[in-house]
């Protein structure tokens, strides 16, 4: 008899054991979800993400690494890690943890008060472009085209010895988790204990794959959201921002520019003649000619600047963190690739040759509104026009 009651206590305290259990794992699921419904930005959703199978009121994994399908490429890029890189880095972050009792709020909030500085492992990881060829060469690929999780244990680890993953992410044991929206996979995420050591369960793993399946939607509802947002900000012809976003985001870099006490500068750029190409060749050439110039300024610009359609055949670009010299240097390359450049189109039996003119002005050397620096570096195109075009011009020499 007292044998069947300690058996029934037993069973008791594992059937409690468990319910705590699948309350936790909940709660950390509604946490994850309720914070993935407060954005629509990518970056910030994954983030939340990352911090869900990272934090320890989450998942608790040492690290996690999340890549996202670039269909057109046809690739796997890495896009995030969250982890220490050391193991002495881990415990600091875990005493701060404990000591200031961090629940997943705060843990997710340090995203917009952080800088996000890049670390050496991250930066390899947002290098990494796997190939998703059908053969299936690599663990990503294989988890994008069989769209289950794999769980790669020490045992089995040295056969992956070469995997590109692996040769950056040093590591013992991990779980590959596909993010999945209508059965398709749009991301994966890879997450160890390296640092801990602690073995990956059957629960881990259980509750990883409830997570993902969350991660997956709000990905591809982040993706949508930013593809319309992009769509309504972009001009229709040339494929550059539009008029209205070049606006909103000038005055916007002009404010940054004042708080980081850093220069921004602004070109406009004009086709040369282009109302006598369009009469000579008609309008449809003019169209090509205008998306063709379109892909060259957009070639010679960086990725921290913004090229726009200002309207017509103008064209204004943005250039943040640059002071005027190394404006007048991008201006400069920018006029010689048009001048050199062969245009063709269906009208012409030969290639044609255009030329562009180029003002410039700069905050806050030469504006500080955004209307004044608009007006400026367009007077300073109008003076590259008047003194025979293929030209560009400061706003300063002209004695403003």
């Amino acid at each position: 008899m007292s044998e069947d009651i300690s058996q029934g206590e037993k069973n008791l305290s594992n059937l409690e054991e468990k319910l705590e259990r699948t309350r936790k794992e909940l709660a950390i699921l509604y946490d994850i979800s309720n914070a993935m419904r407060t954005t629509l930005e990518l970056n910030h959703i994954l983030y939340i993400i990352l911090t869900g199978v990272t934090a320890h009121t989450g998942l608790g994994f040492n690290r996690a690494v999340l890549f996202l399908v670039n269909k057109k490429e046809r690739v796997l890029e890495g896009k995030m890690l969250i982890g220490p890189e050391s193991g002495e880095e881990a415990e600091k972050i875990w005493r701060y943890i404990e000591r200031e009792n961090a629940d997943m709020e705060d843990l997710i909030s340090v995203y917009k008060n952080s800088e996000n500085t890049p670390t050496p492992l991250s930066e390899q990881i947002k290098r990494l472009k796997i190939p998703l060829h059908s053969n299936e060469s690599s663990l990503l690929a294989a988890t994008y085209h069989k769209g289950n999780s794999l769980h790669i244990r020490r045992d089995s680890i040295g056969q992956y010895a070469h995997d590109p993953l692996l040769q950056v992410f040093k590591t013992n044991e991990l779980v590959v988790m596909p993010l999945k929206a209508k059965d398709k996979v749009n991301g994966i995420i890879i997450a160890d204990n390296f640092y801990t050591q602690k073995p990956i369960t059957e629960n881990d793993l259980k509750i990883f794959t409830m997570l993902a399946n969350q991660a997956g939607l709000a990905i591809e509802n982040s993706q949508l959201y930013e593809m319309i947002v992009h769509k309504s900000n972009t001009d229709s012809l040339t494929a550059l921002w539009n008029h209205g976003f070049f606006q909103d985001t000038l005055l916007l870099e002009i404010e940054k520019a004042k708080e980081s006490n850093t220069p921004v500068s602004l070109l406009v750029v004009d086709i040369d003649n282009f109302k006598k190409f369009n009469d000579t060749w008609g309008h449809q050439s003019g169209d090509v000619i205008l998306a063709r110039l379109a892909k060259l300024l957009k070639d010679c610009a960086r990725e921290m600047d913004f090229v726009c359609r200002y309207g017509g055949e103008e064209f204004s670009i943005i250039l943040t963190q640059t002071g005027k010299e190394q404006a007048f240097v991008i201006a400069e390359r920018m006029r010689e690739k048009v001048a050199q450049y062969k245009f063709e189109i269906a009208s012409s039996a030969q290639p044609l040759n255009l030329t562009v003119s180029i003002g410039i002005a700069s905050y806050p050397e030469h504006a500080q509104t955004k209307e004044d620096l608009i007006s400026k570096a367009d007077k300073a195109m109008y003076t590259a026009k008047f003194i025979g075009k293929n030209k560009t011009i400061m706003v300063d020499t002209q004695g403003d």
